[in-house]
C-alpha cells in the first residue's frame, strides 16, 4: 500500500521492515481532515538564557541545536531534543480533546517521560468534553493556555491566534500533512496523529455471517450487511447517529476514498457542478452517502437510531453485538480496547472501487497549535513539547495513527490496506485557501466542518421513508450550485 502526494511511500514497504498507526474521544477525526478549516520570537542557545546583555549578539546567532531557524526564530525544525531549550523552566498549560486519556491517565504517563528529558517543564492538561464548540469559545475569548488542538477555525484568522511552526517547505521535511493548517506560506499546526478513512469491524462477525471476502464496492457491502443480519445476532452497521458528531465522519471519504484524486476535495470540488449527482459507477459522493441510506432503508441498522450510545458501542462491537462502523482508523484502538475480545477487532479499507481499483483517504488527526501571545519561555517549552510528542511519545503508534514524524512505524492495523493506495488532499490552489469555507458557509452544507446534521438527516428520511435518496441529493446539489453562485465561482467540472 503506498501514500499518494503528502505520503511519499510505500506502506507495503512499511510493513516488510516492521510492524506497521488515533483515537479521540470526540470525533477528531471529521475536524482534522480538511476538513480540517486548516510567527515567532527570538531565542537561545541552551547554555545562554541566563545571558547578559554583553551576549545577546551571541545568542541571536544561536544556530539549528538552540530551536532557532536561519533567521534567529523560534521553530519546529530548529529544536534538537534534549539539547535544545534544556534550561527553560516553565508551566504549560495544553487544551485536548481526549478526555479519556486524561481520565484514565495515560496522558499523565506521556508528560512524565516527557518530564525525563525536560524536568524544568510543567504541562498541565484540561480535557474539554464538547471540544469542537467550547474550543472556539475559548480560543475567541484569548484565555485558553499555551498548547491547543485547533477547531474548525478559518485559515486566515491563524496566524492571529498561532504560532508558525515555520515554513510550509521546511516543514514538508519534518512532518507529513504539513498543509492541513497552512495558511500564507506558514505552518500553525502540527498533527498529533493521522488517520486513514475506512470501516473499524469485528472478524468474527463477518466470520459467523460467511464473509470470505472484504467488500470492495457499495453493492458488496449491502450484501454483506444482509450476511450479517441473515446469520448472527448482531447489529450490521452501527450509525452512532445519537452522537451527532460521529455522522460527520462520513464526509471523510468524499475525496480521495471516493474519487482516487488527491487534488479533489479543496481544488476540484469547488469548481464542480452537482458534484452530489450519481455518476453512475459507484463512486463519488453519492455512491458514499447512499451506503448509509440503504443500510438504513434496509433494516440492517440498529432499530432505533435515537438511542446509540457511543461508549457503549466500543464494548458492543468488541463483543460481537455490532458487526461495523463507519469511522476513522483512530477509532480502532479504543474498539479493540473496550472488552476482551480485541483480537476479534479489524479495520478495512470504504468499499467504493475507481476504475478497478480502492484508494482510501488519509489526513490529519487534531493539529497541536500554540499560543502566540504566550510568554517567549512558555512558546519555547511548548514547541519543545509538541516536537517531543511528535517525535519521541510514541503516541501515534500507540492510537493506531499514521505517523507524523516521517520516520514514525506504523501498526498492524493496516494490514487489509495492503496494496491500496493512501490519499491525502491536496491543499487548495493560490487564492483559493478560503473558498471551500465559504462555500460550505454559504450552502450550510459543512462538509468535513460539522456538518452532521445533514448526514443524520439521510439517517432520519431513510428511516421514515419521507424523501428518497435521489431527492436529498439534489437538495444538496441545488444547495451547492446556489453558493457557487452566490460567490461568483467558476464552474468548469
Amino acid at each position: 500500500m503506498k501514500m499518494k502526494k503528502l505520503l511519499a511511500f510505500g506502506l507495503a514497504a512499511m510493513m516488510a521492515v516492521g510492524t506497521i498507526g488515533c483515537g479521540n474521544s470526540d470525533g477528531g477525526q471529521a475536524e482534522s481532515n480538511a476538513p480540517a478549516a486548516n510567527n515567532t520570537d527570538n531565542n537561545t542557545d541552551t547554555n545562554t538564557e541566563a545571558n547578559t546583555d554583553e551576549n545577546a549578539d551571541a545568542d541571536n546567532n544561536a544556530d539549528a541545536d538552540t530551536g532557532a531557524g536561519d533567521d534567529g526564530a523560534l521553530s519546529y525544525a530548529g529544536i534538537t531534543l534534549g539539547e535544545s531549550y534544556t534550561d527553560v523552566t516553565a508551566t504549560i498549560k495544553w487544551l485536548t480533546h481526549r478526555t479519556d486519556l486524561v481520565e484514565n491517565g495515560s496522558l499523565d504517563n506521556y508528560i512524565a517521560d516527557f518530564n525525563t528529558m525536560y524536568p524544568n517543564i510543567t504541562v498541565e492538561v484540561e480535557g474539554i468534553t464538547d471540544y469542537a464548540e467550547d474550543a472556539l469559545l475559548r480560543l475567541s475569548s484569548g484565555n485558553w493556555g499555551d498548547i491547543m488542538f485547533i477547531p474548525a477555525v478559518d485559515k486566515n484568522l491563524l496566524g492571529e491566534y498561532f504560532l508558525s511552526f515555520g515554513d510550509l517547505a521546511t516543514m514538508e521535511g519534518e512532518i507529513r500533512f504539513p498543509t492541513a493548517w497552512e495558511y500564507g506560506g506558514q505552518v500553525y499546526g502540527v498533527p498529533s496523529t493521522g488517520n486513514a478513512q475506512g470501516i473499524v469491524y469485528n472478524k468474527a462477525v463477518f466470520e459467523a455471517a460467511g464473509i470470505t471476502e472484504l467488500p470492495k464496492t457499495p453493492d458488496d457491502f449491502i450484501a454483506a450487511l444482509q450476511a450479517i443480519k441473515d446469520n448472527t445476532d448482531a447489529t450490521p452497521l452501527y450509525t452512532n447517529y445519537a452522537a451527532g458528531w460521529t455522522m460527520g465522519a462520513w464526509d471523510a471519504y468524499l475525496g480521495g476514498t471516493a474519487t482516487g484524486q488527491s487534488d479533489y476535495m479543496n481544488q476540484e470540488l469547488l469548481h464542480t457542478a452537482e458534484p452530489f449527482k450519481d455518476y453512475g459507477d459507484g463512486t463519488h459522493a453519492y455512491a458514499v452517502y447512499k451506503v448509509l441510506y440503504d443500510a438504513v432503508a434496509g433494516g440492517l441498522t440498529e432499530d432505533d437510531f435515537t438511542t446509540t450510545d457511543w461508549e457503549g458501542c466500543k464494548g458492543m462491537i468488541n463483543n460481537g453485538e455490532i458487526g461495523c462502523m463507519v469511522l476513522g482508523s483512530w477509532a480502532f484502538s479504543q474498539m479493540v480496547e473496550a472488552g476482551d475480545h480485541g483480537d476479534d477487532i479489524g479495520y478495512m479499507p470504504f468499499p467504493i472501487t475507481v476504475n478497478g481499483k480502492q484508494y482510501a483517504s488519509a489526513g490529519p488527526d487534531y493539529s497541536f497549535a500554540i499560543n502566540v501571545k504566550a510568554s517567549e519561555d512558555n512558546q519555547k517549552a511548548s514547541m519543545v513539547f509538541v516536537k517531543w510528542f511528535t517525535e519521541k511519545s510514541g503516541f501515534s503508534y500507540n492510537e493506531g495513527g499514521v505517523p507524523i514524524d516521517l520516520e514514525g512505524e506504523y501498526p498492524d492495523l493496516y494490514s487489509a490496506f495492503d496494496g491500496i493506495d493512501m490519499v491525502a488532499d491536496d491543499p487548495a490552489v493560490a487564492g483559493e485557501e478560503d473558498l471551500f469555507n465559504e462555500l460550505n458557509s454559504e450552502s450550510e452544507l459543512s462538509i468535513n466542518a460539522g456538518g452532521d446534521a445533514k448526514v443524520q438527516a439521510i439517517v432520519e428520511h431513510a428511516a421514515n421513508g419521507d424523501m428518497t435518496f435521489d431527492d436529498i441529493m439534489a437538495e444538496w446539489n441545488a444547495k451547492w450550485t446556489g453558493a457557487q453562485e452566490s460567490l461568483s465561482v467558476e464552474v468548469t467540472k
